[in-house]
């Protein structure tokens, strides 16, 4: 028997950081996410020989281990190590025998929230195999708790509730890990064209994303005026980027990306680059309106926002840099599970 499970990974279109603490707990956070055709993969293999064996192809890299109560976190594969160590303590109470195979279509750093769609799939296979009593909302905020709390991994809470809801969604962020995920409804033609004009551009460059977030929450709980109110305006903008998706006011898309872009550097130094500002004025003046480095930024993936025709102006005019445009599908559902 195979168990398996694939989770979609995500554009942030408005509001990213937001949903990061303490800016959440103490103001409120608000994000507009929308998942692709890339995803995590997760297959879980039962075993009866008293062995646990991780398998991450896209990592090339296997560990295998006796059934145990606890894995050690040492660095290597922890994710995975981490989501067994908790399904142990909180459902079965006694040790598993399996396979775990992963892959992922992005990169780590990627800025497409690969590492917390992969903690989703996992969960998502062992809901399956395991029959556990689990929702929509418990999966994510349990992918949530595992990364940020048992395993110290920096970061926000947007990528576990895109991944495990699938679609459009405005998140509300507060205290206390409250989110209310509101699914949005948008006729095709408006989802079609906002594909069409939207370019993926991968910078050949992974960051690590717990580093940038490190640095923003610094600066929240410095009070630093300079990056809460640039967060403030993220906020705006996930509102702003919400109406204007809704109502098919498409102009208005690369605006909102822009005004967001430029707050969103204000947050934490290391955002950008000087590659990745040559890179955006360069799409800038080959035809786009706006874009954003996806993610916590310093690289990964870049979205630009390219009407009318002007995507082929753009495609070639970045060549040059190296980079990769990759296709992509907006989805309309997060987390599958199912058995072979």
């Amino acid at each position: 028997m195979l168990i398996r499970s694939k989770a979609p990974l995500r554009l942030g279109l408005a509001g990213g950081g937001t949903d990061v603490s303490p800016y959440a707990d103490m103001y409120g956070g608000a994000v507009l996410n929308a998942t692709i055709s890339m995803y995590a993969y997760a297959s879980i293999e039962p075993r009866d020989d008293g062995k646990i064996v991780f398998n991450s192809v896209d990592r090339s890299e296997s560990l295998e281990f006796a059934e145990t109560l606890e894995i050690e976190i040492d660095g290597k594969l922890d994710l995975l190590k981490g989501i067994y160590n908790r399904i142990v303590k909180d459902f079965t109470k006694e040790p598993l025998s399996f396979e775990l195979t992963t892959y992922v279509d992005a990169p780590p750093g990627s800025g497409l929230g690969s590492s917390s769609t992969l903690v989703v799939a996992i969960i998502g296979a062992f809901v399956e195999w395991l029959k556990l009593p689990l929702g929509e909302y418990d999966i994510s905020h349990l992918a949530y708790e595992i990364e940020r709390k048992d395993l110290g991994m920096a970061g926000g809470k947007q990528d576990q509730y895109a991944a495990t809801f699938g679609g459009f969604n405005f998140m509300e962020f507060y205290d206390n890990d409250r989110v209310i995920v509101n699914p949005l409804r948008i006729k095709p033609e408006i989802v079609n064209e906002l594909q069409f004009n939207l370019l993926l551009y991968y910078t050949g460059t992974s960051r690590l994303s717990s580093k940038i977030i490190e640095a923003q929450v610094k600066n929240v709980k410095q009070k630093r005026t300079k990056s809460i109110e640039a967060m403030h305006k993220l906020k705006e903008q996930s509102i702003l980027m919400k109406e204007a998706i809704l109502k098919g006011e498409l102009d208005k898309i690369g605006e909102i990306l822009d005004f967001g872009w430029q707050y969103k550097k204000q947050m934490a130094s290391s955002i950008t680059n000087p590659l990745i500002e040559e890179i955006y004025e360069t799409a800038k003046k080959a035809g786009a309106i706006g874009g954003k480095i996806s993610g916590a930024g310093g690289g990964g993936f870049m979205m630009l926002y390219c009407p009318g025709n002007s995507r082929y102006k753009v495609i070639e005019a970045l060549k040059k840099f190296g980079g990769e445009f990759r296709r992509f599908q907006f989805t309309k559902y997060g987390l599958e599970t199912w058995r072979v």
